[in-house]
This record gives C-alpha cells, structure tokens and sequence, in this order.
C-alpha cells in the first residue's frame, strides 16, 4: 500500500489532509496516531475509497485506487469503523456477517462456513442468531470485525477500535488482533495498544505526517508527542502516586535508630 502526496478538504474547507505520503509493505502493523482533527480519520477513509483525494494518489498492490479498481480494492482492504452500529444493520449477527460474502456471489455453504470461521475467531459463535442491537460494546465490536473477516481482506484497517471498551474487552481485542497476521493499520487514541500491536507508527498533526518510525522510539520522543497533542502512554508514563523509589543502598530508620 501507498500513499502519494495526499491532499483533501471537504466541502466546508476544512482542510483535512495536507500532503501525506507513506508506503506500508504486507505484513506490518502500524499505528496511526495523532490528536482529534489531525486527520487519521480521513486518511483511513482514503485506504478503500470512501473518500477521494483532492491530489495525490493512493496505491493497494498494483492497483491504483480509482473507481475502475474499486471492488478489487475493497476486496483487498478491510475497514472497521469506529461505530460498530454504522456495520451492523442486518436483523441477526449472522446476517451481517454473511452481508459481504453473499455479495461477492459465494455459495451457500461456503458463506456459511466463512461466516462461522469469522465468528470462532472473534470469539462470539454463540452470537449468530441476536440482533445487533442486543449486543454489548464489547460483542458490537467482535461482530463488526468478523464482518470484515469474513471477507478475507490482506489488509485490516480499523478507526479507534479499543473506544467504549471496558478493559476486557479491550484485551480480548488486542489478543485477537495478535492474531490477524496480514497487514493492520489501526487510527488510534490509545498509545498502550499501538505498543502492544504495532511495531511502526505514523503520527500526524493538522494533516501532515510529522514522524513515521518504530513505535518505542517515537513514543519516547516527549519533544514529538507534545508537539502533537500526545502523552506517552500510561505504562511508559510510571507511577505518579508512589513517588521516586527508596534507593536499595539508604538506610532505613531502624538501622538508625530513629524507629520506634
């Protein structure tokens, strides 16, 4: 995957892309990070052709994307949205994951059997015949995701997928995704999981790429991460309440003789 010097404003002006250019090979997962308005969002919705680049050009493969390669392209990459309820609005979880490989033309039975292996790898067969507005957060976003899974994608894209989610929820989450072995780019607020997931990330302010590199060495960087409106995450971050550590060398009061 590449983008070329992309730029987008939409309609009101609002410029939300001001010259992004980055190359993604298979296999890698990276972060996107940056505060809200800095554009992760709509560079995203550029990676299948949601959104149209004002200049510049995306590239999935040796595909360009335009609208004559735009089925093979989101054949190709899979995106979750940051609202699971914007995927699901099918009357069962089955139905919604079947959605995607009926429209490919599959037969029955191996829809059903794509639709099945996607619900055992997140983890939530026993959904397959609920409503989608029965689920919890947690059980929207496992079903959201097996929509895209079941379409086979090389590429997995996900916008905030940790948003909502109580914390079991959010490292079931993040174990499943461990899995998903093809290439991930994952927009993201929450800096602990970009070092759980992502080897690489790319940060972005007011629609530029300000720094792409291995994830540990950006987020060390407090000069980059203020500058973007980011902290470092909580578990680089230490303890604020314990307070500096007694050093092992210093003498306690009772070998003193100050305790009593």
């Amino acid at each position: 995957m590449q983008a070329e010097d992309i730029h987008y404003t939409y309609p009101d002006g609002t410029v939300g892309l001001n010259g992004a250019s980055f190359r993604i090979t298979h296999g890698e997962s990276v972060a996107l990070v940056g505060a809200n308005g800095a554009g992760k969002s709509t560079l995203l919705l550029h990676l299948n052709g949601y959104l149209s680049a004002t200049q510049g050009r995306v590239s999935i493969g040796d595909y360009p994307l335009t609208s004559k390669n735009m089925k093979i392209v989101r054949r190709s990459v899979g995106m979750v949205f940051q609202n699971p309820d914007d995927q699901l609005f099918m009357p069962t979880v089955f139905d919604d994951v079947a959605f995607g490989p009926l429209n490919l033309g599959l037969a029955e039975a191996e829809v059903e059997l794509k639709v099945m292996q996607a619900l055992e790898t997140v983890g939530v067969p026993h959904l397959r015949q609920r409503p989608p507005y029965k689920l919890s957060g947690g059980e929207k976003r496992a079903v959201a995701i097996a929509t895209v899974l079941a379409m086979s994608p090389d590429i997995l894209v996900m916008d905030e997928p940790t948003a909502s989610l109580d914390p079991k929820s959010r490292s079931r989450l993040i174990a499943l995704l461990k899995t998903f072995h093809h290439t991930k780019i994952v927009a993201t607020h929450d800096l602990d999981m970009a070092m759980d997931l992502c080897d690489r990330t790319i940060v972005l302010h007011q629609g530029k790429i300000t720094a792409d590199g291995p994830t540990l060495e950006l987020f060390q960087d407090e000069d980059l991460l203020a500058r973007s409106g980011l902290e470092k995450p909580l578990k680089m971050q230490g303890c604020t309440l314990c307070g500096p550590k007694q050093r092992a060398d210093a003498p306690s009061d009772s070998k003193t003789g100050n305790g009593n």
